[in-house]
């Protein structure tokens, strides 16, 4: 019997012959731990009890949730992390380098392999054809030690995407869209496969944006193929030898959904769940008071270049705040060097350190009550951007740079020649 990726992926990691519902004892790739998480792993290492951590060149910290330090608590834990790479010799990425899902795949990770990081959405790494996952800091704690951790292999969804994405809708409005249908319990703990037409004429950049969001809909991981695009981005940007790994044409999937997105609208999800999605003739109009346009959904260099065509020559409406975080250091400079940063600002953007502050809500852009926010981010429940009495809405890069301009939830077509 054929076999999905992910089945393929955990079987050459545990050297069994596994299937779905299989458990196995895997070998780990990459362990990734952020500041939001890696604190409490640190002191699980050091209730395991062993010396050093079992290769501390499969392991990469970051310091992006609170970054830089908005108080001296948040500054004794990145202390914390700062001495724990140095005492292991582990790869830290301190403030201002990025959101560690940017930083990862700009970095580390390489179709087929295995991947663990204390964050949710690890799963953004299935872009390049790897699993990744998220998991617990005392799960993470484990794998410092040991270089293991044991899975369910999971079931397949998977997604077959037929036709091309029109002018003015982007794969965030894709994923909002699939979302909105499956819901946010639909793929508990499956991985969530995405192919056809549609994935395939995406750039690596915007199938970050698919594969990231696929825990939103309960998934353990999100899934692409790799293809010649994702091998010429590991060429660009690592040192890496990708393995390139196919799901069978008999493979077994949980089920398959289909669908022909050619007449997709753009979608916006609504307070407060990620799937509550409504088409953008349904919200537009709505006041806002705050846009945002980052975080490891949506902080790449095309999303700022999507943003920065809308915004050229013009200014974001007055009484409007809009904050764009670039998701890396690397995403920073390039957009400066092509002249991205300087249309925004021009356009009256505030930018931000590279990191996840305003998303999570933890500095750079709190809502006060009953502030509405337009967002590229992927959650808006309640409190998540640091107000639980705000109201946030998430949509594409166009559609936050349109609303962050008419200074209400707006169609990104209409500024879209």
């Amino acid at each position: 019997m054929g076999k999905t990726i992910s089945e393929k992926i955990l079987s050459s990691h545990s050297g069994m012959d596994a299937y779905a519902k299989d458990i196995v004892v895997a070998d780990v790739d990459l362990a990734m731990g952020q500041d939001g998480t890696t604190p409490l792993a640190i002191r699980a290492f050091r209730e395991i009890g062993p010396e050093r951590v079992w290769n501390p060149a499969k392991i990469a910290m970051v310091i992006d949730h609170n970054a830089p330090s908005p108080n001296e608590s948040v500054s004794r834990l990145h202390k914390m992390m700062r001495e724990f790479a140095e005492e292991n010799g582990i790869r830290l990425y301190d403030v201002g380098y990025g959101v560690c899902h940017q930083l990862m795949v700009e970095n580390h990770v390489a179709p087929g392999d295995l991947i663990v990081g204390a964050d949710s959405h690890t799963c953004t790494y299935g872009a390049l054809g790897s699993f990744a996952t998220g998991i617990g800091s005392t799960d993470i704690a484990a794998v410092f030690a040991s270089g293991k951790l044991w899975f369910k292999v999971p079931e397949t969804i998977k997604f077959i995407l037929n036709g091309i994405l029109p002018k003015g809708v982007y794969s965030k409005d894709l994923i909002l869209y699939l979302i909105g249908r499956v819901k946010a319990d639909g793929a508990t703990y499956m991985t969530a496969e995405f192919t056809g037409e549609a994935i395939s004429s995406l750039s690596v950049e915007a199938r970050m944006t698919i594969t990231n969001m696929a825990v939103e809909m309960g998934a353990k991981t999100g899934l692409i193929e790799a293809d010649k695009k994702t091998i010429e981005w590991i060429k660009f940007h690592s040192k890496r030898n990708p393995l390139i790994v196919k799901s069978d044409e008999d493979a077994q999937y949980h089920k398959i959904l289909e669908f022909n997105i050619s007449d997709l609208e753009p979608q916006v999800s609504v307070p407060h769940r990620v799937d509550n999605v409504s088409e953008i003739s349904e919200v537009k109009g709505i006041e806002i008071h705050e846009a945002f346009l980052g975080t490891c959904t949506n902080g790449r260099l095309e999303d700022l270049e999507i943003a920065a065509r809308i915004l050229k020559n013009k200014k974001v409406s007055k009484g409007v705040r809009f904050i764009v975080a670039p998701a890396s250091k690397r995403v920073y400079l390039e957009a400066m060097e092509r002249g991205i940063i300087q249309t925004l600002v021009k356009a009256n953007a505030a930018i931000v350190t590279p990191g996840c502050g305003p998303c999570v809500g933890t500095h750079d852009g709190i809502p006060s009550d009953d502030e509405v926010v337009i967002s590229t981010a992927n959650r808006n429940f309640k409190g998540r951007m640091g107000n639980s009495n705000a109201f946030i809405y998430l949509g594409s890069p166009a559609t936050v740079a349109a609303s962050a301009l008419k200074g209400e939830i707006s169609d990104p077509r209409e500024f879209i020649k």
